[in-house]
């Protein structure tokens, strides 16, 4: 691992539970954008698809 002495500076106890949430909250918006933007979603969560 080529970038293994930035746990030198941040606690893995505290990085990766960061960068994990970071993914997470990432993905999350990027799923709310592309659903709520489309115009099959809403039909579908109706039932209409």
């Amino acid at each position: 691992m080529n970038q293994g002495r930035i746990w030198c500076v941040v606690n893995p106890t505290v990085g990766l539970p960061l960068f994990i949430g970071g993914v997470l909250a990432v993905s999350l918006i990027v799923h709310f954008t592309v659903l709520s933007h489309s115009t099959w979603f809403p039909a579908f969560v109706q039932g209409g698809f």
